[in-house]
């Protein structure tokens, strides 16, 4: 085919995509796995230098854009079953957080997230451009990647406050000069119990100017179908709703008709669709000089949930992939994202500048129905017997007895929109690599800004009066909420950071023994405005009360706080280091030693909430308006060796990692309060082994496996004591008791997988097969909290194992194979929370079969 037509055919194809999408999924063009004789090299920027892997000293995975072919993986929950010592929790695509060598307390709920929870410890960067969000990772979809980096341990010297536990980059193709190529990949796949999935992605290089300028532009559309269904329900109110009938003497109010879910039921409600689009300008300025502009837009909408409910909201067992829904469900996530890289050399020095904006919104719907069995439930809800109270009194019947209480619908949801933006700006200068002293040195300024409006809909008595903001906080909508908005929480929270960093090389012995040390002094700015604000005091005629409250309901009838009066604003300024020590035992090993810190900021709560006489904390304990940072410190001993004229690759490290003054989340009604809050808290560590190794068995067959094993435990914790006693107040400690472990920290991951290729006259056939490990862990640190049931949600989440498969065959440009995931059909449980106020848990997809096409050409003008 000549170039003009394979062009022209690649355009077309481009243009109409979301008609492909109706019939096929798609996958990179297959390529043999390495070089006959050896493993290939790969080559990562983590170090911010271009590098074998094999010469970093820390913990490096790496997945190629072919592996990621080879894998069919396209999001997070594709491939983060193979990265041992990575995972995740969370309740859907683009809502969860990452985490690595189990360095995490556990998932929370999405409900105010940006708002009220911790920044995460873990950074997500695309290309330069950091990404990170409290509970709403950054899912890019794996369309023209040149590969995921994987960095372990901390990373803050080099990437910042939000690396202290690992990066996770996404590496883009970048424009090629001279260059007419383009892929298109499409698919289709079935799922036992759920609907059909399609997909296609297409990327084409086009050159505009010889040796000058190239265009670059990938476009995807991912549509994925449900596996969860919404069964019928009827949720009535019951004498075993003990702690929201209380009010009543634990008696049904009459006339409290139940409600159906008839509305929402059905199958496979939980769909989910990627689109994107991703443009990149190359222009080679001089021999010295270049620039790269990239444009970047992705949209990932969701519908229904992504987890099962292990039982209603009586504690009734629920079958597996089954859920019972009140309200229809959705979560629209989008991001924009610019970028503009430079570089060039002043004199034999390398300079680089990267700048980046990226702004991403997110509009979600939840159903919320469970909090009616909660412990304030029935103060929104209903009459108490006596209503309507005059001056405090009761309102008798004729019989002299209190009028009946009455309660209206328990049907309750949250909406949350969020906005975030991102804008940094970096420069850095390095020496040749060559150079046996050589270093690099940076600078680093970065705007981060969250606006979060969250509003909770289950004030159903209409007796209340409407809320909103107080006056004069800086509030994301200061409009007066609608009727049966019983709570807001309207947030504008962030920090500016300034940072400068540098890191020196040296070789002790040249080309033999090397040391490294760096170091990132920093200065944050952290901000929080807004309002957080109640509906209690807003009720008409009240129990406590004859005052009919204002219109519309603010201070001082409310438990409102306006947040911009609290001054909540901090300062941290810090020096955050590292140093190595890289022998290189011979040509192809490599030891190392190297001890790192990493941070993340602190943050600030939504009031400094006051606990009610009867909390046993009364008088002693006041929850805080702030927290600080929390601190982790990395020593790492760890190899990477090349054996068997590099057709055997072994590495590994052993570690210990101490987190300190973690800022944990604390939610306890009746002791702590109505709210949750963070707090700097206990000392935690963790010891660990991970190894990896790729065997090159023959010319064509490929084993690939990598393991992680870990132990965590607390080893620093405080008990609350009544000063006036000196005895411990008796109550669960919410920073946990000496040796308990962290959350989603499995004491063992591992994978393991083969691929052999092989040749037939003009074919190449190809077949593959993986088994993937996850061991059981605890859903979360936090003991203080129980289940309407009375137990605790601290989880166990069991272990599981997975097998996936792949067979096809390789003819010229094009590509054919089937494949299958999960193909045991495993029940796997990814993590388990309880903010719906029901067991939750998120689960893996089921069985899928699937169909993949792939057409690719490339020519060099």
């Amino acid at each position: 085919m000549k170039e003009s037509q394979r062009l022209s055919f690649t355009i077309k194809t481009i243009l109409s995509a979301n008609a492909i999408s109706l019939t096929f999924a798609g996958a990179q063009a297959e390529q043999p796995t390495a070089a006959a004789g050896g493993i290939e090299e790969v080559i990562v920027t983590a170090q911010r230098r271009t590098e074998s892997a094999q010469d970093v000293p820390i913990t490096v995975q790496v997945l190629s854009g072919e592996t990621i072919a080879h894998l069919n993986v396209a999001t997070l929950e594709d491939y983060v079953k193979y990265l041992p010592n990575v995972s995740t929790a969370g309740s859907g695509p683009s809502q969860g957080e990452i985490y690595m060598r189990g360095l995490a307390i556990g998932f929370a709920g999405q409900q105010g997230a940006g708002a009220l929870y911790s920044f995460p410890n873990v950074a997500v960067y695309l290309d330069d451009q950091p990404a990170q969000l409290p509970y709403r990772n950054l899912d890019i979809y794996a369309a023209d990647l040149e590969r995921i980096e994987v960095l372990e341990g901390p990373q803050g010297t080099l990437f910042g406050a939000g690396a202290q536990a690992g990066v996770v980059r996404y590496i883009t193709n970048k424009p090629k000069l001279n260059v007419t190529e383009g892929t298109v990949n499409a698919g289709y796949a079935i799922t036992s119990g759920g609907d059909p999935s399609a997909n296609v992605d297409a990327t084409l290089n086009v050159p505009l100017v010889r040796d000058r300028l190239a265009l670059r532009l990938v476009v995807y559309n991912d549509s994925r179908g449900g596996y969860i269904n919404n069964i019928p329900g009827t949720f009535s109110r019951s004498p075993e709703d003990k702690v929201s009938i209380n009010y009543f003497g634990g008696v049904v109010p009459p006339n409290s008709g139940p409600i159906t879910n008839n509305a929402v039921v059905g199958n496979a409600i939980n769909p989910v669709v990627y689109k994107g689009l991703r443009a990149s300008l190359l222009w080679q300025i001089n021999d010295d000089w270049n620039a790269r502009i990239l444009q970047a837009y992705q949209s990932v909408d969701s519908d229904g949930v992504f987890w099962e409910e292990a039982y209603d909201g009586l504690g009734k067992p629920l079958p597996n992939y089954d859920v019972q829904l009140y309200n229809a469900n959705h979560n629209n996530d989008k991001f924009e994202d610019t970028q503009l890289t430079i570089n060039g050399r002043l004199g034999q020095l390398q300079f680089v500048y990267t700048g980046g904006y990226l702004d991403r919104s997110s509009d979600q719907v939840q159903d919320y129905t469970n909090y009616s069995r909660g412990v304030y439930a029935g103060y929104y809800q209903c009459n108490y017997p006596g209503y309507p109270f005059v001056n405090g009194k009761p309102t008798l019947m004729p019989n002299g007895q209190p009028t009946p209480g009455y309660c209206w619908s328990p049907n309750e949801y949250w909406t949350d929109q969020e906005r975030s933006t991102h804008q940094n700006h970096e420069m850095r200068l390095s020496t040749p690599d060559d150079w046996r002293l050589r270093g690099i040195v940076g600078l680093f300024w970065e705007n981060f800004t969250i606006h979060d409006e969250t509003d909770y809909y289950g004030g159903t008595s209409p007796n209340f009066v409407q809320i909103a903001p107080p006056a004069g906080a800086s509030v994301n909508n200061p409009n007066v909420r609608p009727r049966g908005d019983e709570f807001i929480t309207d947030i504008t929270r962030g920090y500016k950071q300034k940072a400068a960093f540098a890191s020196v090389d040296y070789e002790l012995v040249p080309k033999t023994l090397i040391a490294t040390i760096g170091t990132r002094y920093y200065d944050i700015e952290n901000f929080e405005k807004g309002a957080n604000v109640g509906s209690f005091g807003c009720e008409i005629y009240g129990p406590y009360s004859g005052v009919v409250p204002t219109y519309p309901c603010g201070i001082p009838q409310s438990n409102g706080v306006n947040l911009d009066a609290e001054h909540e604003d901090q300062i941290y300024t810090g020096f955050r280091s590292r140093a190595s020590l890289t022998w290189h035992v011979t040509r192809d090993a490599l030891l190392y030693y190297t001890w790192s810190e990493g941070f993340r900021p602190g943050g600030f709560n939504r009031s400094q909430a006051h606990l009610g006489q009867s909390s046993p904390l009364y008088g002693i304990f006041t929850p805080p308006l702030q927290y600080g940072p929390d601190v982790l410190v990395n020593n790492e001993l760890g190899w990477k060796t090349e054996w068997l004229a590099h057709r055997l690759l072994w590495n590994g490290a052993v570690y210990q990692e101490d987190w300190k003054e973690v800022q944990i989340s604390v939610f306890d009604p009746g002791v702590t309060g109505n709210q949750s809050f963070i707090m700097n808290g206990p000392n935690y560590r963790v010891r660990g082994v991970e190894t990896s190794f790729i065997a090159r068995i023959t010319e064509g067959l490929t084993i690939t496996a990598s393991g992680a094993w870990n132990s965590s435990e607390v080893v620093k914790t405080t008990n609350l004591v009544n000063p006036a006693t000196g005895q411990p107040i008796q109550i669960v400690n919410p920073f946990g008791v000496l040796g308990s472990p962290l959350a989603n920290c499995p004491p063992f991951q591992g994978n393991i997988r083969a691929r052999y290729e092989f040749a037939v006259e003009e074919y190449r056939p190809f077949w593959q097969l993986g088994v993937q490990h996850t061991g059981g862990s605890y859903s979360t640190t936090q003991k203080t909290t129980n289940t309407l049931q009375g137990q605790s949600i601290q989880f166990y989440d069991p272990a599981y194992t997975t097998l996936n498969a792949a067979a096809g065959v390789v003819k010229g440009a094009w590509t054919a194979q089937l494949y299958g995931e999960n193909l045991t059909n495993t029940h796997g449980i990814v993590g388990s929370f309880y903010a719906e106020w029901v067991k939750a848990d998120t689960i893996i997809r089921p069985r899928t079969l699937g169909l993949r096409f792939s057409y690719g050409f490339n020519e060099n003008r």
